[in-house]
């Protein structure tokens, strides 16, 4: 019996390595000899990293940088040195898991430590950079990341500014020499599931903005704030990237890589399907695994269960999605592939005594899965 292992992070409590070997443990307990096939997945946020890396090989370095509030945080990255090949998540230095629920704040938090993060990978010799998108606590319009590369932004009166999202408002001007020409030349992939564009109604304020704690009434503030800065890149750059696709992901970072490089946008899941050969692991197969943190509706929008449950319809393969919480309509997942939602909790518990014992909840949920897939054969 052939097994496809290949879930997401349940964000908080395990990365997508973790998960899939609590599932894998808990197979082994029911199944003599299952043959397994173990790919995590990612979508371009949390455990990006850890996916390419180890699908690809390489190793996993850790640097310090700052983390959206400017304090001193060690965080990771992956380097594949045969392809010079580095591989870096937004959410590991810029991301929402670095703050407390109380430390939202989008005026301040920049995506200055992801900028860190590339100029150590430029000291590697990188010539291709994997940047995820997805988990970010900003809305910077990526200025933070631009900043730590070289790029100097000014106010009206000549003063250079820093920050976060406040500073958006206020640039006048930009001096972009400071760019190592290494950069410009260098091969970006960028994966992120989002294709919004920078303004609007979809986009990177309005939809993203309350995530990272910019309040109701703040919304129009921010996207005012967002179009001047818009306008003042484009005028630097002589590039109109604010409607491409991505250009709202993590804040507007999307936009700032538009603008100053030469960025190839793909779907983060998509990327690491390709890279991981889920497609040809499918062959034969008899059961797919996959699962997330919590299964709702918005998991119909490109997220692991729903990308991994597609491509094992095209093969006739039932999928089950293990989760944390499932909540809301989810009626629609099983069109796209999805048989069966298995929540883990097996008994009345708080959320935090359900993330601390996620892995063990996890590995006996697969336990308990497969022996009842076993009474059937």
């Amino acid at each position: 019996m052939k097994i496809i292992i290949a879930p997401d992070s349940f964000k908080g409590s395990m990365t997508s390595l973790e998960a899939s070997k609590a599932i894998q443990r808990g197979i082994e307990r029911a199944v003599t000899s299952p043959q397994l096939s173990v790919i995590p997945m990612a979508d371009g946020g949390e455990g990006t990293v850890e996916s390419i890396v180890s699908i690809l090989g390489g190793e996993i370095l850790e640097r310090n940088v700052l983390d959206p509030l400017g304090r001193d945080i060690s965080a990771v990255f992956g380097w594949i040195p045969e392809t010079k090949t580095a591989v870096i998540e937004t959410a590991a230095a810029s991301g929402l898991p670095l703050l407390k629920d109380h430390e939202l704040n989008p005026d301040e938090s920049s995506t200055y430590g992801t900028g860190q993060q590339v100029q150590y990978a430029l000291e590697l010799g990188a010539e291709r950079i994997i940047l995820g998108l997805g988990g970010s606590a900003t809305v910077d319009g990526g200025t933070g990341f631009l900043r730590a590369l070289g790029v100097r932004f000014f106010d009206e009166a000549g003063l250079e500014l820093a920050g976060g999202g406040n500073v958006l408002g206020a640039i006048h001007t930009i001096d972009s020499s400071g760019i190592e020409h290494r950069l410009r030349q260098m091969e970006w992939v960028v994966a992120s599931d989002v294709t919004n564009p920078l303004l609007g109604e979809e986009g990177a304020i309005r939809v993203f903005g309350p995530q990272k704690g910019v309040t109701e009434a703040q919304l129009a503030v921010f996207e005012k704030r967002m179009e001047h800065f818009a306008q003042i890149v484009e005028k630097h750059t002589g590039k109109g990237r604010r409607a491409s696709e991505g250009s709202g992901a993590a804040g507007g970072f999307g936009f700032a890589l538009h603008s100053f490089f030469n960025p190839s946008f793909q779907s983060g899941f998509s990327l690491i399907a390709q890279l991981s050969g889920l497609h040809d692991e499918m062959k034969g197969a008899s059961l797919v695994l996959t699962g997330e943190g919590k299964v709702d509706a918005q998991s119909l929008y490109g997220k692991v269960p729903v990308g991994v449950g597609r491509i094992a319809r095209e093969h006739h393969i039932p999928v089950v999605a293990f989760t944390g919480k499932s909540e809301g309509s989810i009626e629609k997942l099983s069109s796209e592939g999805v048989s069966l939602v298995f929540p883990i909790v097996d008994s009345p518990m708080t959320l935090n005594e359900a993330m601390k014992n996620a892995s063990t909840l996890l590995e006996k949920a697969a336990e308990r899965l497969m022996r009842a897939f076993l009474l059937d054969k």
